[in-house]
């Protein structure tokens, strides 16, 4: 089987269908709510954040599949009603992959940028929970969020939240790691950012143990974990590369939402579909090519 466009939207509209429930008969809705779910992962795949442009293009690569697709104001409704079921759907597809029992887990967060001009942070609806924050890989200050995650090596998400970029990246690593589905004995890798005895403390008792590089203040040498570490760097790159994860354009905090869940059920159910191929675990451009 080749790994197209065309059998990711197959795979994903059979796995939904099969869960969702049958909605009820309205003779003015065409479109199912399983054809909406697998059309939020073709627009994340194809990296087109406009929904008018992406509905334009979807009549004219995807009309094969979807002879009834939602005008732009009923994909937006249907898409936010749904987004708690998208968030599901993630947790489907990341409980069907190898990873989902991997006892190794990376553990990282990311800017999620979400205004640049003083102007639109002055006016924009979401500053009441948005906020100024330091990116030290980037040398630069960005206003938004923070995407925090715990992934397994093949890229399958086990635990994400948005937090501000002000609250302690330890403080949310904690409330991640206590909501991913674990067994017992994992190890947590980490970056400096989490040093501290305190947490080690309460990672250990959660069941994990954490593994980071030392800090220039602490005697020996740590492990070597520049491999390691650089996986969830490329995980982070493909969603914010290929998925346009700081492209959202989002402008409400239920529109964030929906938007972050959107593109991270994609790279859930491209990792699960690789895997039934026996493809690398993120080589994800074959859907887009």
């Amino acid at each position: 089987m080749y790994a197209d466009l065309d059998t990711l939207c197959i795979a994903v509209y059979c796995t939904a269908d099969d869960l969702l429930p049958t909605a009820r008969a309205n003779a003015r809705r065409q479109v199912t709510d399983a054809e909406v779910v697998t059309l939020c992962v073709a627009q994340a795949i194809m990296g087109i954040p406009s929904d008018r442009r992406f509905l334009a293009l979807a009549r004219r690569q995807l009309g094969h599949l979807f002879p009834h697709r939602p005008g732009q104001s009923g994909y937006h409704k249907r898409r936010r009603a749904l987004a708690e079921t998208i968030e599901w759907m993630i947790g489907v597809f990341a409980g069907r992959s190898p990873g989902s029992a991997d006892q190794l887990l990376l553990i990282d967060s990311t800017p999620v940028e979400c205004a640049r001009s003083r102007e639109t942070v002055k006016r924009s609806e979401l500053g009441v929970a948005a906020d100024y924050g330091y990116c030290a890989s980037h040398s630069r200050f960005f206003w938004g969020f923070r995407l925090h995650a715990i992934f397994a090596p093949d890229g399958t998400p086990r635990a994400l939240t948005l937090a501000s970029p002000k609250r302690d990246e330890r403080e949310v690593g904690l409330e991640l790691l206590a909501r991913c589905t674990r067994h017992a004995g994992e190890t947590l890798v980490a970056d400096k950012g989490y040093a501290g005895r305190a947490f080690a403390s309460a990672v250990d008792t959660l069941g994990a143990t954490i593994v980071r590089p030392t800090r220039r203040d602490e005697p020996g040498h740590g492990p070597h974990l520049a491999p390691i570490r650089q996986r969830i760097e490329s995980i982070f790159w493909t969603c914010k590369d290929i998925l346009t994860l700081e492209r959202h354009g989002a402008r409400t905090l239920q529109g964030l939402r929906e938007r972050i869940a959107q593109r991270f059920l994609c790279l859930a159910a491209c990792v699960w579909l690789n895997h039934q191929l026996g493809r690398p675990s993120r080589a994800l451009v074959d859907y887009i090519a």
